[in-house]
């Protein structure tokens, strides 16, 4: 190494030796004074906020060699902000104890650093003159402003670029680049013409999708998963559709889909899936509490990928109703087995069974149950399943002993666009489902139908949000005579899920009016639910709520008691994976109960 090249390595080093030797106890920096002339309010709040000077000190980072550096990168920081906001002739200096920081060469760099000066004069603002991109692929959504009058804001070009080559993608030519791009700068007629050509490059198809990082996974099955549309026109939907299957597995840690950098002749674009295999065992558990109903613990142990296919094996257990009131202890034990990627990519097969001991206030059932069910993907907001199912109750109560023997077809559809599923803040979710059921000696045949909505929606600062949550749930048995109706099916209204306040499954309907404390649940049932959620610091949330109930039957007089509210105030806490939730509430309709009730767990009410 020798000349020009040896003094510039020379002059790294001692600038290295030199900031390396500074003295690590400096004065602190007594004032820090930003001047902008020639802009408004927005435009002087952008410069602060991209200032590299106000975050040293705000970070109360105020070593002078450090300040140095947030100095010199001060000139290029508040430019591009400025170019971002239209202004191309912004004229910025910063001035270190009275120097230009920019004029001070790095090895005279200062040991104390008492006042730093920003003097930033905006400059004019500047509009379009030429803003083209071209060639387009149809249907190709440029920006709105991006157009000859509009302010010449510097990430309008960057978006148009990006926006014209998704388009191109979006037809298959996953190979398009900007082939040129000339912006030129008027400042005496205050005009940016901007000229993009963009190279589409060949329009392509998917070629073989390759797996890197499998252990216990099959790789025939991760293709199958993944559902990679091979030899057809590339789409990043498509991609992006198999990158989210393998990912909703629940089987892999990190997922990543990859285009190759070459095209494969003549005209095939291979695919990679790197994937990080999860430990294939996990093990949960869940508690629950209300003043009234007791606590439930649940626990479940998972296998991820038991045969080597993705198969998805869960033993589920649940104990309810411990200390509750008004009913014993309820016990239930399942096993699940689920199979994705059969049929279709998007289809999931999944094996049921389950018993089932429910020791409520009104009656006493042992349930048997076996089902299967595909459910399938449909977008990434709407999810259905198919069932097949057949199920023993053996119940008894005031009315006797009664045998329940039933197969049924579940289906259900579930819309679902909340931005996040435990505590939302926007969005909707409605579920609706259909049961037809067929009986068996004295068990009727008829059907069930159900739905469930809810609404979310954000008013309020972005610091201080308010939520108005409300939430409607329906239902309805037909074609079974009540008492001939498997109880699974009927309705109650009352705890945690539907009324808050008023008692678990406290409002049903009674039959016989020579027995009024005879009680089953009712065949109609409707409920609403509205809260009002705020903030009170980054953490900790107040919920206003009331909720109200209503349960019959066809040809049962309920004695009035066919309806029931509550209201009351909660906390939440968030942890980050979801809020803990205290709701305390009484009953303000009805005369199924009263007093104050508690509520504790996890995840908003709904």
């Amino acid at each position: 190494m020798s000349g020009p090249a040896f003094r510039s390595f020379a002059a790294l080093v001692a600038f290295a030796l030199a900031t390396t030797a500074a003295t690590p106890h400096a004065s602190a920096l007594e004032q820090l004074e930003f001047r902008v002339t020639g802009g408004n309010a927005e435009v002087e709040q952008t410069i602060r906020g991209a200032s590299a000077l106000m975050a040293a000190r705000a970070g109360k980072d105020e070593q002078a060699q450090d300040l140095f550096g947030a100095a010199r990168a001060e000139y290029g920081r508040l430019v591009m902000a400025l170019y971002g906001l239209g202004h191309y002739s912004p004229v910025v200096n910063v001035l270190i104890d009275g120097r230009e920081a920019a004029l001070i060469a790095p090895l005279d760099a200062p040991d104390t650093i008492r006042r730093i000066e920003v003097r930033v004069q905006v400059g004019p603002p500047f509009h379009f003159g030429r803003a083209r991109v071209a060639p387009l692929a149809p249907e190709t959504d440029l920006p709105e402003d991006f157009r000859r009058g509009q302010l010449a804001q510097s990430g309008l070009v960057q978006d148009a670029a990006r926006a014209a080559a998704k388009g191109w993608r979006a037809v298959g030519h996953a190979k398009v680049d900007v082939a040129e791009q000339v912006v030129t700068a008027d400042h005496a007629r205050r005009i940016l013409d901007a000229d993009i050509r963009m190279g589409p490059g060949p329009r392509l198809r998917f070629g073989d999708l390759r797996i890197k990082g499998e252990d216990r996974m099959s790789a025939r099955r991760i293709r199958k998963i993944a559902g990679l549309p091979t030899g057809e026109v590339f789409d990043p939907d498509s991609l992006d559709r198999s990158a989210e299957r393998l990912r909703r597995t629940g089987i892999f840690r990190s997922v990543s889909v990859t285009e190759d950098g070459a095209i494969t002749p003549p005209d095939l674009l291979g695919i990679t899936a790197t994937v990080v295999e999860e430990l294939p065992r996990r093990y949960s558990f869940g508690a629950e509490i209300s003043s009234l109903e007791g606590a439930t613990v649940s626990g479940q142990w998972i296998h991820r990928n038991l045969l080597g296919g993705g198969e998805r094996l869960t033993l589920g257990g649940q104990i309810a109703n411990i200390g509750a009131a008004d009913s014993g202890v309820d016990y239930r034990l399942g096993v699940t087995l689920d199979r994705p990627a059969t049929i279709d990519a998007d289809t999931t097969l999944s094996f049921g069974a389950q018993i089932e001991r429910l020791d409520e206030e009104d009656y006493l059932a042992d349930t048997a149950s076996v089902t299967a069910t595909l459910s399938r993907w449909f977008t990434p907001h709407l999810t259905g399943s198919l069932g097949l199912g057949y199920a023993w109750s053996d119940v008894e109560d005031e009315n006797g002993a009664t045998i329940y023997r039933y197969a049924s077809m579940p289906l259900s559809l579930v819309w679902n666009t909340r931005d996040n599923d435990l505590n939302a803040t926007r969005g909707a979710y409605l579920a609706a489902g259909a049961t037809p059921f067929v009986g068996m000696q004295d068990t009727d045949s008829g059907g069930q139908v159900t739905l469930d909505g809810r609404a979310f929606h954000t008013i309020g600062s972005e610091k201080h949000p308010v939520v108005l949550a409300g939430r409607v749930q329906a239902g309805a048995v037909l074609g079974a005579d009540l008492l001939a109706t498997p109880r699974e099916y009927l309705f109650y209204s009352g705890g945690g899920g539907t009324v808050r306040g008023q008692p678990y499954q406290s409002l049903g309907v009674r039959p016989d009016d020579l027995n009024p404390d005879y009680k089953i649940g009712g065949t109609r049932f409707a409920a609403l639910s509205a809260e009002l959620r705020g903030t009170i610091t980054r953490r900790v949330g107040l919920v206003a709520f009331v909720d109200a109930g209503w349960v019959s039957a066809e040809g049962v007089s309920s004695a009035g008691d066919d309806w029931h509210a509550g209201a009351g105030l909660g906390l939440r806490y968030d942890t980050g994976f979801g809020p803990i939730r205290l709701d305390v509430a009484s009953p303000v309709g009805g005369d199924t109960g009263d007093g104050v009730q508690i509520y504790v767990g996890i995840g908003q009410a709904f």
